[in-house]
């Protein structure tokens, strides 16, 4: 029982979900803002598209 208890071998798995939760909550209050951003980079692709020779 001892040995169950002091087992950190899962420790890695909750940071990782802690990790992806962080992630989505800053996706989430920045949704606006990344939309933007990714708008912007695609318009500016296709507006120079045709810039290619």
């Amino acid at each position: 029982m001892k040995r169950f208890l002091t087992d950190e071998s899962g420790m890695g798995v909750v940071e990782v979900i802690l990790i992806i939760v962080v992630l989505i909550g800053l996706v989430i209050i920045f949704q606006t803002q990344i939309k933007t951003v990714v708008n912007n980079i695609f318009k500016t692709i296709t507006s120079k598209t045709g810039q290619v020779k």
